[in-house]
């Protein structure tokens, strides 16, 4: 089998100034809903060709960013001349040997790969050279009728012709039953019939004349009537967009809780198209999570979380927080009101709390900063302890520049580290120092700018402060009580 995804219409009801297929449905193109939904049919990438016309370098960047480029092939429709001649453009680049041909459209975000297998099987069993998928609305204003045949079988009933409502007679027009535009064909048979078509008054090619050239040749036509034919039918204003994203939503929520999560308010989560999350796991109220995000089994996500692009691994938890481009390891606490931004990787059991920011960073295991810091191009070795308010300053008004935590090490609150700078394994920081230099494994400093003045752990003789800390020249008050804070720690 072979698809041909025709892409290249103006969509001028739409009233912007981007391509109408790269419009988003629950977080992804229309385009992209379209081309997963036939890949889930099981029509492969490499026998889909995608049609562009106006906006054509537009669509394909779009569909390369999302796919990767070569991946679909692409045919050009230089001048808007109907349906018919959008599909003719992909001729050359559909496989010869296809036998069945699918011709859907970028604007139907809806369509499910069990309709286009039900279309498939239709056409099969009919054995047709065209069906045509149907369906009956209230209020069919804008959409072609499907007129059939008068009587009792083998050809009452049979489709007769699509017209379209400009063209249609007053009778005709108070028909309910549409043409939904989500057709299949046997793949010679278009071929060699398409280029046969007379345009239309107005010089457009339309697909929908096929149907009565079948007739003519004592064929016919079949058809699928959906139950609901608005999911085969194109968006066209930014109304029918909000009507489909609800949808598209609801069929989200629903498959997720099928699949054992857990949703406090399914109205008020938003999960986008593709977003993955394990068994088990419980999305609170207000959350959004978008993008390419995975998120693991046991989690909590929420209330109020904002999670785009990012991997949250077994039993993490994210409170009134926003995640872009992160990762999170097993067993992770993040918020309320922290933001983990792009690069940002926390190490199992670690801990980052409220108003903490990070960037292009690596918290490691069991590492914790629970309050009021920033972290930018750093890197966290396991266990250590940031204290509030420290932060990185990682920019120097034109460049930036790492800073590097070891393992075990105890920075106190409200500490500057400049980078460059490295804090080495189980050092201490004092409480508002600020580090310019380098701090060796062990070390304990503290004052403005900060200086050595022992070794973390020492003790005097009667087991209070060591007694190798003395002050140096110049050494503030502030530094001295900075000491005591690993015996409160």
């Amino acid at each position: 089998m072979a698809a041909v995804v025709l892409a290249g219409g103006k969509g001028t009801r739409m009233k912007s100034q981007h391509h109408k297929v790269l419009h988003a449905v629950a977080g992804k193109p229309m385009l992209w809903h379209v081309l997963v939904a036939l890949r889930a049919a099981g029509i492969s990438v490499e026998r889909t060709v995608v049609v562009v016309g106006d906006g054509a370098a537009e669509v394909q960047a779009a569909v390369e960013g999302l796919f990767g480029a070569g991946v679909y092939r692409f045919a050009l429709q230089e001048r808007q001349l109907g349906t018919g001649h959008a599909t003719l453009q992909a001729q050359g680049a559909v496989p010869g040997d296809a036998p069945t041909v699918i011709v859907a459209y970028g604007d139907t975000p809806l369509l499910r790969p069990e309709t286009i297998r039900g279309l498939l099987a239709q056409h099969q069993a009919a054995g047709a050279q065209v069906t045509l998928a149907t369906g009956h609305l209230d209020d069919p204003r804008g959409y072609g009728r499907v007129i059939r045949a008068h009587g009792a079988p083998p050809h009452g009933g049979e489709v007769q012709a699509i017209v379209e409502e400009r063209d249609a007679s007053a009778n005709e027009r108070g028909l309910r039953e549409i043409n939904s535009g989500f057709c299949a064909f046997s793949g010679p048979w278009l071929w060699s019939r398409l280029p046969r078509v007379r345009p239309a008054p107005n010089g457009e090619i339309y697909l929908t004349a096929l149907p009565a050239l079948a007739l003519a040749e004592g064929t016919g036509a079949a058809t699928l009537v959906l139950d609901d034919v608005f999911e085969a039918v194109g968006i066209n204003t930014r109304v029918q967009l909000a009507e489909a994203e609800a949808i598209l939503r609801r069929r989200i929520t629903h498959r997720l809780m099928d699949g054992g999560v857990t949703l406090q308010d399914p109205a008020t989560c938003y999960v986008d198209a593709g977003v993955e999350v394990g068994m088990d796991s419980v999305i609170l109220a207000n959350t959004h999570v978008s993008g390419s995000t995975t998120v693991g089994r046991d989690c909590l996500l929420g209330p109020n979380a904002i999670i785009r692009n990012s991997t949250i691994d077994d039993r993490s938890r994210v409170t009134a927080s926003m995640l872009d481009g992160a990762v999170l390891a097993t067993d992770v606490s993040v918020g309320p009101f922290a933001h983990l931004r792009p690069g940002t990787r926390c190490g199992r059991g670690s801990s980052v709390g409220t108003g903490s920011e990070l960037n292009r960073s690596v918290l490691g295991p069991g590492s914790k900063m629970q309050h009021f810091g920033y972290l930018g191009d750093a890197t966290v070795g396991a266990g250590a302890n940031l204290g509030a308010g420290m932060i990185t300053c990682n920019f120097d008004g034109q460049d930036k520049h790492p800073t590097g935590v070891g393992e075990g090490a105890f920075v106190g609150s409200g500490t500057l580290l400049v980078a460059p700078v490295t804090v080495g394994r189980e050092a201490l920081t004092g409480a508002g120092a600020v580090v310019t230099r380098d701090v060796p494994d062990g070390a304990k400093v503290v004052g403005v700018p900060a200086r050595q003045i022992g070794w973390r752990g020492e003790r005097g003789a009667a087991g209070g402060p060591s007694a190798a800390v003395e002050r140096e020249p110049g050494a503030s008050d502030a530094a001295g009580a900075a000491d005591t804070v690993e015996a409160d720690a």
